[in-house]
């Protein structure tokens, strides 16, 4: 075994020669990425109407962000219509045949992400790659390269627009594409994989992955943990080292781990490592270089120009764009990027804190869409986990899922925060636990400290306790089960908080 890992790591020695390049020079690199891209696009008809080839006599990024204006999906979307319905060399200069669908967290309306076959080979696969090169490098003893990898993909098959163009969500887009040898290295089957009805697939995986020797596993946290549950359901183990003795590893991105981690901690063995990645439907952005740092290494040189707009001012008629070059640390930014696969200058919606400046490091910190910001509080989602971690372990509570909105002023009462949480393992005193969490959220969140001086805005928040498997059920009914749909944990609406009380005082049928 360590013979070939120490091949492994002779052969991934260039991938690492050119890891440290972008550490150290992040913005050559970056630059010159984005003129390879403009340069393949030129004759694009996309690429026609921005004037690519005038950008590329004296190329300048200014000039490029003069010419392009940044757009969310409505804007791209006439551009993607026309890729679905056979047209070619109109964002990219390659055929497009691939398109990722993505629905958001909660929304209803499919979005339809272009992949193409430079986004899969020189993103999405190096992105995969890149994770076992520099895990391996760190851990010499480690087993993955000669063992399976339990993949836990999406819940959507592959379909047909009719015209040779297909879609599936990103991982079983991944799934179908991959060469025939990765099979080997892991499971379950391609068919399995790729089942459309999330609870036949998980019967079918765990019946599957018993009798393979495992040594990791990627997918989301949420789905990874029921798949885990009725692994040991069905062989009766304690433990996953009783299923699978060599299990070192959990890929774990889509959702923050912070929720799940005591839950997993008792069900993997005690020497499992934890990795995060920070991979979309848009792209492979990040991955966790270093397992004793809770932050994840921009990948600068696989396919994507990063733009980074402080959130603050993303609603601006004209908003500070950054580049590598100067962003700054703890500011919280919206991505903007710029693919190849042709989606240009791109809001996807995520926003994220750089924690390190060469090496360009980042930690997600919530959603454009996705934070309570009722009363000029301005929550997000990094303040809520870390608020919540913070109240779970001084009141000894695990906590599975969650979600928050705002309860709106009346005239008889101040505003609040109202909050729906399954616990795993209830607090010993839940208004203890209230009280707690409010005092985290003020010391994380200086603007909800000062709304809640006095009551005078907000006054104590509420906590809901959501019975087992609300979450779950929640999901089920909107078809929304496995991959990487994602519950919404915090709104600045009631639509969601009131759709899953109202489930929630449904007596459930034994």
């Amino acid at each position: 075994m360590k013979i070939i890992n120490k091949i492994v790591k002779k052969v991934a020695q260039k991938r690492l020669s050119e890891i440290e390049k972008f550490k150290k020079n992040p913005f050559d690199v970056q630059y010159n990425l984005l003129k390879k891209l403009i340069e393949s696009a030129k004759k694009t008809d996309f690429g026609k109407e921005h004037k690519f080839s005038e950008i590329l006599k004296s190329f300048d990024i200014e000039n490029f962000q003069k010419q392009v204006p940044v757009r969310n999906y409505d804007d791209i979307k006439p551009y993607i219509d026309r890729i679905r319905n056979g047209e070619s060399n109109v964002l990219w200069h390659t055929p497009v045949k691939w398109f990722a669908v993505s629905s958001g967290t909660t929304s209803d309306k499919s979005k339809f992400i272009p992949v193409s076959k430079e986004a899969l080979e020189e993103n999405h696969f190096r992105g995969g790659k890149d994770i076992i090169v520099i895990y391996s490098s760190r851990y010499e003893d480690t087993k993955l390269v000669k063992s399976k990898s339990l993949v836990i993909g999406g819940s959507r098959q592959i379909s047909s627009f009719g015209n040779k163009i297909y879609y599936g969500d990103l991982s079983a887009v991944i799934i179908d594409n991959l060469p025939i040898w990765s099979h080997l290295l892991r499971t379950p089957r391609k068919e399995t994989a790729l089942l459309p009805e999330w609870e036949e697939k998980l019967e079918k995986m765990a019946e599957e992955t018993i009798s393979e020797n495992v040594t990791s596993i990627t997918g989301v946290p949420s789905w990874t943990l029921v798949l885990l549950k009725r692994i040991l359901e069905k062989t009766g183990k304690k433990n996953i080292s009783e299923v699978w003795p060599d299990f070192e590893l959990f890929i774990h991105g889509g959702v923050s781990f912070t929720p799940y981690k005591n839950i997993f901690e008792k069900i993997l063995p005690p020497n499992t490592r934890y990795l995060e990645t920070y991979n979309a439907s848009e792209g492979f952005f990040a991955l966790q270089d270093d397992l004793s740092r809770n932050d994840m290494l921009l990948m600068l040189d696989i396919g994507i120009f990063y733009e980074f707009i402080p959130v603050e001012n993303i609603f601006d008629d004209n908003p500070p764009v950054f580049t590598v070059a100067d962003v700054e640390k703890n500011i919280n930014y919206a991505i903007v990027i710029t693919t190849n696969s042709g989606l240009w200058r791109y809001l996807i919606g995520d926003t994220v804190r750089f924690t390190s400046l060469k090496p360009h490091k980042i930690k997600i910190t919530g959603r454009i869409k996705h934070f309570i910001n009722a009363f000029g509080e301005e929550l997000i989602i990094e303040n809520a986990e870390k608020a919540l971690k913070e109240t779970s372990e001084k009141t000894g509570a695990h906590i599975r899922e969650y979600t928050a909105a705002p309860v709106y002023i009346s005239d008889t009462n101040t505003g609040a925060h109202e909050w729906l949480i399954e616990f795993t393992k209830m607090p010993e005193n839940l208004q203890e636990f209230v009280k707690i969490l409010d005092s985290e959220l003020k010391k994380v969140n200086t603007d909800y400290a000062a709304k809640r001086h006095k009551d005078l805005t907000l006054r104590m928040p509420a906590v809901n306790v959501a019975r087992e498997g609300l979450f779950y059920e929640w999901l089920k009914e909107k078809g929304k089960l496995g991959g990487q749909h994602k519950i919404p944990r915090l709104s600045n609406t009631r639509i969601y908080i009131d759709e899953l009380l109202a489930l929630n005082s449904k007596k459930t049928v034994s």
